[in-house]
């Protein structure tokens, strides 16, 4: 009786919320850069949280689905995280989404960039890129590299299009190979993706990348990782002017969004366990093992916790205004072929 009386009461803690494992939400597949990343902080994670991380992989059309679930249903599960990245930022800013930042609470985001890499000896002034989540500030950064200054939107547009083979319908595996074997002439990954599939390409190098944010002053600064290669410094060293006018400032909002929460964790705002996983989430980006584990697979990147991510989120909502949405709406239209929509709400 005492043995039947104990596996009951163990199975009934076991089935509380305060004894499940907590779950990780990815909005794509796993061999995707934000799944490869959530298993990488997962499982360096779980020793300071001291219970286990299962990572839930809702795939979907630009990785919206996964998100839209979160903020409809799985938020109010007390121990379910999002993992979010970058083509939610993208999509949040353009289209019609059911997530929304302000209604949740950081644990933390890492302060990352996106690296684009080149076949080396490639024509980069007509480069051959395959389309994808998040992908909208690549094709502004090329589009400004290859047109140089003083343009309107609408000159963009068109250079971009007589300029730039962008190839539709590509899924992530097939980008990667279609780009191994020269069928395209760039990529872009996030820093984990990166070092593994392009870095380690002999026939590869990089060709640019989107700075850090300054979360002080809304700023880009160079990535450390990989000095000399920020948008602002290839486009000076080219044109002779540092980039300027309603396209950039566009670009400068659209990338930022997408590169400041390019791979963050968010909870239901007040859910009680935040301040556990904020607390382990310290820890473990403190902990020299733990780092140097992360920085040998993703780079050396800092992260905001807490309320600093939601600093970050505070900052990026304070930079949107109405010209940059609505030239960006026209650039994803016009040049990309992608349905995109004002959203005036977002309009301070």
């Amino acid at each position: 009786m005492h043995k039947f009386l104990l596996s009951t009461i163990t199975a009934l803690a076991l089935a509380t919320p305060a004894f499940a494992d907590y779950t990780f939400v990815v909005p794509q597949k796993p061999e995707g850069g934000t799944g490869m990343w959530a298993a990488i902080i997962a499982k360096e994670l779980e020793p300071f949280l001291g219970e286990r991380i299962i990572i839930k992989h809702i795939p979907g059309a630009r990785d919206i689905p996964g998100f839209n679930k979160f903020h409809k249903m799985l938020r109010f599960d007390d121990k379910t995280v999002m993992v979010s990245h970058g083509g939610n930022g993208v999509s949040f800013l353009q289209e019609e989404v059911d997530y929304n930042y302000a209604d949740y609470d950081s644990i933390g985001m890492m302060n990352l960039n996106i690296i684009a890499g080149k076949r080396k000896g490639a024509d980069m002034d007509n480069p051959i890129f395959a389309a994808g989540s998040g992908m909208v500030p690549e094709a502004m950064a090329m589009t400004l590299l290859i047109c140089g200054p003083d343009k309107t939107v609408d000159e963009y547009v068109t250079c971009f299009k007589k300029h730039v083979t962008w190839v539709n319908g590509m899924s992530g595996g097939e980008r990667r190979l279609a780009f191994k074997r020269g069928e395209l002439t760039g990529t872009r990954e996030n820093p984990a993706a990166y070092k593994k599939h392009v870095q380690s390409d002999d026939a590869a190098e990089i060709w640019f990348h989107h700075g850090l944010l300054d979360v002080e002053t809304g700023n880009r600064i160079d990535d450390p990782n990989y000095p000399g290669y920020q948008l602002e410094i290839l486009f000076k060293k080219r044109w002779g002017v540092a980039p300027s006018g309603e396209f950039y400032d566009a670009y400068n909002l659209v990338r930022s969004f997408r590169d400041a929460l390019q791979k963050a964790l968010w909870v239901n705002a007040n859910n009680p366990n935040r301040d556990k996983l904020i607390a382990a989430l310290d820890k473990m980006s403190k902990d020299p093992g733990a780092r140097e584990r992360i920085s040998k697979n993703v780079g050396n990147y800092e992260w905001n916790i807490g309320d600093s991510g939601n600093k970050v989120r505070d900052t990026l909502f304070a930079m949107i205004n109405e010209q940059a949405l609505k030239d960006l709406v026209k650039f994803n239209e016009q040049a990309l072929g992608l349905n995109s929509v004002y959203k005036e709400n977002l309009v301070k």
